[in-house]
């Protein structure tokens, strides 16, 4: 069948045409069914959904995205026909029942996913069998192979070295530090990095506030050739596209299967061709991983697949039960990281990103093992990674002069104080996520959480424990009522509840 192209300023993130319901019963598809879209210059298959009114006989409704892969623009025609349903829904449905899968079927799974013929549903389907059945570390592998594999790489004709987190502490902008420490020794670390998902802030969201960091391969390989050392957002280099398309299935479910994890973070590495890699595991109360057995377990896990690929992996276990540093929110952060950089930061976050960066430091042959933290933090303390940090800052297009103080906050702002004398025992990274997100963080860059104290500090009644920081009125009492409720700051000696609750 022949449609008229009604182009939509949309963009889906997924592979949807939108066609008449009379046109759809003509053609015989039903919605989530699969049909071939063919342009004069290129094809899809797409998943449908059906309209009787927004959509009028003889056209198709293509999203913006949709309608760049195709080439055409508004009022273009294009052919549809119906679709059968991909072999790799058969490979889903075995791992369903629990069955290992080949390396052929796995590729298959991920080739499909890429191409979009499989619906949301349906990857929803494989990612829960994932997370229900698990898979061994050979799935893993083949895996994290066909997600490298179907995507771009980049060869950087020398070694490569990298740091990357599996998340979960907010305020962890120790990226900022490594990276310019690491540069500053002489290794090359093009770091690419994500945009937070249910975070108040990734390291591309906290790095975009002092440069752009959405670059091409090229454009990534000529800054790291000039600096050795970048930190760009890894979701425009076309690396692992799988991966955007399973975190976006991921984040209604709110699951993360630990084989995926594995997956995610590896195929990244092996597409921009990484040699040795740190891995750091935040381990403590609300972190993704919670004890040091479950840690220990995980760093294995990770090194044997970097064996399988390649990569040397060593992984440093971290303390996560509160975040790192005094502030959340991609500005505060930023200005945390450039006062850290100057040699002002907390101890918290210093101590943390030295130890990690002089791990690479030793993989790289630069300082006995045992003595990378001493080097990196000579490197820090003498400015020599402030002075790289504002050449990256300069090579991907900010201002490389720019100081902490130069960093605008959200100007609406309420204070929460110490209900009582006493100690701080507890941080709710958790309480601490949601209310920065509520306040706006990571879209609105100022939005954030002040954090004036933290586990074990000595407070008295009326004394600021908390910030919330916001770019509006309305963000700002959100996040307001939302910290009154979660109680993210606990001083010894409040009152946490009553019962009854009334009489």
């Amino acid at each position: 069948m022949k449609l008229k192209v009604k182009l939509l300023d949309i963009i889906a993130g997924k592979q949807t045409v939108i066609l008449n319901s009379g046109d759809a019963e003509a053609i015989g598809v039903h919605v989530h069914d699969r049909v071939k879209v063919r342009s004069n210059q290129a094809h899809i298959t797409a998943i449908v959904q059906v309209t009787t009114t927004f959509i009028a006989p003889g056209q198709i409704g293509i999203m913006k995205d949709i309608a760049e892969k195709l080439r055409v623009k508004d009022e273009d025609y294009v052919t549809i026909k119906l679709a059968s349903y991909p072999e790799s829904l058969e490979y889903i449905r075995k791992k369903l029942k629990g069955t290992t899968l080949s390396k052929d079927e796995i590729f298959a799974i991920v080739k499909d996913v890429v191409e979009g013929n499989l619906s949301d549903l349906e990857i929803a389907a494989y990612l829960l069998a994932e997370q229900f059945y698990g898979m061994n570390i050979e799935e893993i592998e083949y895996m994290t192979r066909a997600m490298a594999d179907i995507g771009e790489k980049i060869d950087f004709e020398e070694p490569v070295y990298d740091k990357h987190s599996i998340g979960g502490v907010p305020g962890n902008k120790v990226s900022l530090l490594i990276v310019p420490i690491v540069a500053a020794a002489g290794l090359l670390i093009p770091k690419t990095s994500s945009k937070a998902i249910t975070s108040p802030a990734g390291t591309a969201d906290t790095m975009e506030v002092l440069a752009p960091v959405k670059f091409t391969a090229e454009e990534l390989k000529e800054i790291v050739k000039k600096v050795r050392g970048a930190i760009i957002w890894g979701g425009g280099l076309n690396i692992a596209p799988a991966d955007d398309i399973f975190i976006r299935v991921e984040y209604p479910l709110a699951i993360d299967p630990e084989s995926q994890m594995l997956a995610s973070i590896m195929s990244k590495k092996l597409a921009v061709g990484v040699d040795f890699l740190v891995l750091d595991i935040p381990t403590g109360k609300e972190a993704k991983v919670e004890t040091m057995n479950e840690a220990r377990a995980l760093a294995r896990k990770f090194v044997e697949l970097g064996e399988r690929l390649g990569i040397h992996v060593e992984c440093g276990i971290t303390y996560g039960g509160q975040p790192v540093g005094h502030v959340v929110g991609p500005a505060l952060e930023a200005k945390e990281a450039l006062l850290a950089l100057q040699g002002k930061g907390p101890t918290s976050l210093i101590e943390k990103s030295t130890a990690l960066a002089g791990i690479l430091l030793e993989l790289g042959g630069l300082a006995l093992r045992g003595k990378g933290k001493d080097v990196a933090m000579d490197i820090l303390t003498s400015g020599k990674a402030l002075k790289k940090m504002r050449e990256i800052i300069e090579a991907q297009g900010g201002d490389p002069n720019i100081k902490p103080e130069d960093i605008p906050i959200g100007e609406h702002r309420v204070r929460i104080e110490a209900p009582c004398d006493g100690y701080i025992t507890d941080v709710s990274n958790e309480a601490i996520k949601k209310i920065a997100r509520a306040a706006g963080a990571p879209i609105d860059k100022g939005a954030g959480i002040i954090l004036y104290g933290k586990r074990g500090y000595k407070v008295k009644r009326g004394d600021p424990i908390l910030e919330i920081c916001a770019e509006s009125e309305a963000k700002l009492s959100e996040a307001y009522a939302l910290a009154v409720k979660l109680q993210p700051v606990t001083v010894e000696g409040m009152l946490l509840h009553r019962i009854p609750e009334y009489r």
